[in-house]
C-alpha cells in the first residue's frame, strides 16, 4: 500500500461506499488536487480527492456545478441508449447526504466511483485516436447545449480571461516575489508584444460575435477516459472548471496539449511544434461531435482559440514561476519556466502556420 496521508481510511468512512475500504494507492498525476484510489473488500473501487481549496475556494459552488452537469449528462445518456454508469462521473454522498466531507483540518474531500477498464493518454499517438477525442469533447458540448448556463457559477473567476491573466503577470513582475525577474526578460517581451492577442476572445464575447456556452475549460487529452481495448471514448472527467465560456477555450486547450509534437514541459524546443494533421483530425471530430452547431464565426476562429489559450497557458506558467511556484506542482525549480518557454514556442509555430490552420477549418464551414 502506498500513500502519504494516514487518514485516508478515516476519511473514506464518512462516505456511503459499497463495503469497507481494504487498501488504497496514491495517484501522482495531476497539477491541482490530491487523489487516491480506494479498493474495498467487495471489489468496489473509488476515487478519493482532496479538493484544493486554495484554487477552488468555494467547494459548495464547485460541487453544485458538477452535480448539475453530471445529472444532465446522465439524462442525455439515457436518451441516447448509452451507458449511464460509465458515461459520466458519479459522486458518492457522505453519510449525512452531503457532496463532500470537511475534516478537522478544514480539508474538503469527495469520492466518486472508479470507472474500470479504461485508460487515459498523455499524448495522442495517432490521428484516429485524436479524432475520437475531439468527437468526445464535441459530443460533451452537444449534451450540454441545452443546459442553462445561468445555473453555473465561476469556480475560478476569470479562468480563461486572458487579459486578466496578462494583468496577473504584470502584477507578478512588479512584486518579483521569488527574485526571478532578471532571468525572464525575453519571455516577458514575447508576451508584451502579444497584448492584443490576449483580448481576442474576450472582446468577441463582449461584443456578442461569439456565444457563451457551457464549457469544460480544461480539455487536455488525459481528461478523456478511453476504453482500454477499443480506445473508444467512455467519459469526460475533471469537471472542476465547468463554467460559462467560449467553445474556443475548449478547442484551444485540447489543441495546445494534444496536437503539439512534444509534452508541455519538453525543454528541447526544436521538438515543439503543432502537428497540422493532428489539428485537422481533432477539428473534424470536434465539429462532428457537436453536430455542426457552431457558428461560422466560431469555426473561423478555432485556430485563434488555439493560439490564445496556448499563450494564456504560457503566461500562467510564467506568472507562477515569478510568484515562487504557488499554483502548479513542480518537479524542479525551473519547471514552470520550462513550461512557459515550451508554450511560447508552440504559439510562435501556430502563428507561422495560421494560414494553413485557417484553410483546414474552412472546410467545415
Amino acid at each position: 500500500m502506498t500513500g502519504v496521508n494516514p487518514d485516508v481510511f478515516s476519511i473514506a468512512s464518512h462516505f456511503r461506499l459499497s463495503s469497507q475500504p481494504e487498501t488504497f494507492s496514491e495517484c501522482t498525476v495531476g497539477h491541482i488536487n490530491s487523489t487516491y484510489f480506494i479498493y474495498c473488500e467487495d471489489g468496489g473501487k473509488y476515487v478519493l480527492q482532496r479538493i484544493n481549496t486554495s484554487v477552488f475556494k468555494d467547494p459548495d459552488v464547485l460541487m453544485h456545478n458538477i452535480a448539475g452537469v453530471t445529472s444532465h449528462i446522465r439524462k442525455k445518456l439515457f436518451e441516447e441508449g448509452a451507458d449511464e454508469e460509465r458515461g459520466t462521473l458519479q459522486f458518492c454522498e457522505t453519510n449525512d447526504s452531503k457532496q463532500y466531507f470537511r475534516d478537522s483540518n478544514g480539508d474538503c474531500w469527495r469520492i466518486y466511483r472508479f470507472i474500470d477498464n479504461v485508460l487515459n493518454l498523455q499524448s495522442a499517438n495517432s490521428t484516429e485516436v485524436f479524432r475520437k477525442v475531439g468527437n468526445a469533447f464535441g459530443h460533451f458540448q452537444k449534451q450540454l447545449s441545452d443546459y442553462d448556463v445561468s445555473l453555473l457559477f465561476e469556480t475560478i473567476p476569470d479562468f480563461h480571461n486572458t487579459v486578466s491573466r496578462y494583468n496577473d503577470l504584470l502584477t507578478a513582475v512588479n512584486k518579483n516575489a521569488a527574485g526571478r525577474l532578471a532571468g525572464v526578460r525575453e519571455e516577458l517581451d514575447f508576451v508584451v508584444k502579444r497584448k492584443k492577442t490576449c483580448a481576442y476572445i474576450t472582446d468577441k464575447i463582449a461584443s456578442g460575435m461569439i456565444p457563451v456556452r457551457v464549457t469544460h475549460n480544461d480539455t487536455k487529452l488525459n481528461n478523456i477516459l478511453l476504453d482500454e481495448k477499443t480506445l473508444e471514448p467512455v467519459c469526460v472527467i475533471d469537471l472542476d472548471t465547468i463554467m460559462p465560456g467560449s467553445v474556443l477555450y475548449d478547442f484551444g486547450d485540447a489543441i495546445r496539449f494534444g496536437a503539439s509534437n512534444a509534452a508541455e514541459d519538453e525543454t528541447d524546443l526544436q521538438k515543439v511544434f503543432i502537428r497540422t494533421e493532428m489539428f485537422e483530425a481533432f477539428a473534424d471530430g470536434f465539429i462532428t461531435g457537436i453536430e455542426h452547431s457552431l457558428t461560422k464565426e466560431e469555426i473561423h476562429d478555432l485556430p485563434m482559440g488555439a493560439i490564445v489559450i496556448t499563450l494564456e497557458t504560457g503566461i500562467r506558467f510564467l506568472t507562477d514561476y515569478l510568484n515562487g511556484d504557488t499554483y502548479f506542482r513542480i518537479r524542479y525549480p525551473e519547471h514552470n519556466l520550462d513550461r512557459a518557454r515550451n508554450q511560447f514556442r508552440l504559439v510562435r509555430d501556430m502563428e507561422n502556420k495560421l494560414p494553413e490552420l485557417k484553410k483546414i477549418v474552412e472546410k467545415f464551414i
